[in-house]
């Protein structure tokens, strides 16, 4: 089926209608690619810049209000946590390139401490939180600060540092685990994720995400090691089509979480693969948590038959930062 190309950003209401038509995943493969000429045209008609004034540094995070926080404390039930982050990895391999570094400072009869570096906050080896001052467009960052002057390699980012976060984020959070939705355990290498999927995920639990929530988003990329063993993420992941831009601005989320920033590999004539990564960060003012590890949340949803929680996340305060290590908790 072919569909035409819209001449101005496609409603998610009608990019839903079409693409249900298109029916799976396999089957969605075949469909156009976002141009470049598209996109470029949303960073100007999607884009978050200005919505909460020129000074602006908090993006959709200011969607997180005190009721909204009263809100996902209300779903607290059984008391019930779990961790959504991945245990820090501190072995190279093809699938982490730059591990985390540890190593014990001194041990005697009398106590012990340890020593841990993250040489790459933004890496494959931990489970983080981007900071707005970490990727751009066009020399601009989130709310169209100028990077030259506000990220420099004496000051780091005097704008847009994970700072702003050190108060912690308390939201309502929502998971989309599309291999339960397609009865795999875990998605294929290219699988394109779209706004079909995403609605019919909605439909068979019941739940959708709204402003000022956390949209978690599994492809199965654990779960995929645990069968195959370690793989190269850039060269072999799933995950959301970049059709699902204009749907992630109408759903008008604070956070975005998942296992990997982007599907590859990219079939000729699409995008670069952080093409929605950097659009969600430094357009639509989203902080993202990379390289979640969601199979445990998706467990206990699963046995709870519950796929919204109460989701806790606590940056640490590092001034001038681009990211974070962090350790999502949700609450159950």
């Amino acid at each position: 089926m072919q569909f035409s190309r819209p001449s101005s950003v496609m409603s998610a209401v009608t990019l839903t209608t079409l693409l249900v038509l298109s029916g799976s995943i396999e089957a969605q493969q075949g469909q156009p690619f976002v141009s470049e000429g598209e996109y470029e045209r949303w960073q100007t008609e999607l884009t978050n810049w200005g919505r909460w004034g020129p000074d602006d540094e908090m993006g959709t995070l200011n969607l997180i209000t005190p009721a909204k926080r009263l809100q996902a404390a209300r779903l607290v039930r059984s008391g019930t946590t779990v961790s959504l982050s991945s245990i820090a990895d501190t072995q190279e391999s093809v699938d982490n390139p730059c591990p985390v570094q540890w190593e014990m400072a001194n041990a005697s009869r009398s106590g012990a401490s340890d020593r841990i570096s993250y040489p790459c906050i933004h890496g494959l080896g931990t489970t983080h939180i981007d900071g707005f001052a970490h990727r751009f467009f066009g020399g601009k960052m989130w709310n169209g600060y100028d990077v030259e002057e506000f990220v420099t390699m004496g000051g780091g980012a005097t704008k847009n540092a994970v700072l702003t976060m050190r108060h912690g984020i308390v939201t309502r959070g929502v998971l989309y685990d599309i291999p339960r939705l397609k009865g795999v355990d875990y998605l294929g290498a290219g699988d394109r994720v779209t706004v079909a999927d995403l609605e019919a995920w909605e439909q068979e639990i019941g739940v959708q995400v709204g402003p000022g929530d956390a949209m978690l988003f599994r492809w199965g990329r654990w779960a995929r090691k645990d069968a195959l063993g370690s793989f190269d993420t850039w060269a072999e992941a799933a995950g959301l089509d970049n059709m699902v831009i204009p749907w992630l601005k109408e759903r008008d989320i604070a956070i975005l979480g998942w296992e990997s920033p982007g599907y590859t590999p990219r079939p000729e004539g699409d995008l670069p693969t952080l093409a929605l990564h950097d659009f969600t960060l430094a357009h639509l003012g989203v902080h993202l948590i990379d390289r979640a590890n969601l199979d445990e949340l998706a467990k206990l949803a699963e046995e709870q038959n519950r796929w919204e929680f109460m989701l806790t996340i606590n940056p640490l305060p590092i001034p001038n930062g681009t990211g974070s290590p962090v350790n999502p908790v949700a609450i159950f």
